[in-house]
């Protein structure tokens, strides 16, 4: 017997409460990455080719970073939320939505213990990796739980995505772990700026993920 065609599930478009916590997670990832741009712009000695995004919640500014991380985590985990309830209307994948918020709930911590001064930023500090602080292990620590969930999300959604979305979610997910991986292995300028060209992909993938579920289609 041949296998049924898989199709992408459709619901109705999403409405009050959960719509406005889904356009809030779809509206994160611009934030995250919108801030990032500028503070990268504008902060002395900052550099994306040396420095991880991590670094700008250091110094007297640090706060904007800081603020973002959590602003950004708790849209997303809300926006987590509003699709956990949706896809449990429709018989969704119930992990989809529990990775998701994992990943909001990553980036809050992220906030909560923020990471050392490192390799010349901000301005004044010593060049090279510096001392790891008890705040600063624990925001690896919270950090990579956050892309674990994100990169594990992926597959997830794949698994149960038609074809073009599952091979746009496996994309990204590769694409976050390598680079992920390769910046623990080997740092180096062009890695650190493929590593922030990946979560610039994740970003994008969640919100691509939100919107879907709010216009009533949801992996």
């Amino acid at each position: 017997m041949s296998q049924a065609a898989a199709f992408p599930v459709v619901r109705p478009t999403a409405v009050g409460r959960d719509r406005l916590l889904l356009i809030g997670g779809v509206l994160a990832g611009p934030i995250f990455v919108g801030s990032a741009i500028v503070q990268a712009a504008t902060r002395d000695g900052f550099d994306f080719r040396r420095h991880p995004v991590s670094v700008l919640s250091t110094g007297e500014l640090g706060w904007i970073q800081i603020v973002t991380f959590l602003v950004t985590g708790v849209l997303c985990a809300l926006a987590a939320q509003a699709l956990r309830r949706r896809t449990s209307e429709g018989g969704g994948s119930v992990w989809l939505p529990r990775l998701l918020a994992l990943y909001g709930l990553g980036l809050v911590g992220a906030a909560i213990f923020s990471a050392d001064p490192a390799d010349g930023f901000p301005a004044g500090t010593p060049r090279g990796a510096g001392e790891i602080s008890w705040h600063g292990g624990l925001h690896f620590l919270v950090a990579a739980v956050a892309f674990v969930s994100l990169i594990v999300a992926t597959v997830v959604a794949a698994r149960r995505a038609a074809r073009g979305r599952a091979a746009y979610s496996l994309v990204t997910g590769i694409f976050f772990a390598v680079a992920w991986v390769t910046l623990i292995v080997r740092p180096a300028p062009a890695v650190m700026v493929a590593f922030g060209l990946a979560v610039t992909a994740g970003w994008l993938w969640v919100s691509v993920t939100f919107a879907r579920a709010a216009a009533g289609r949801a992996d």
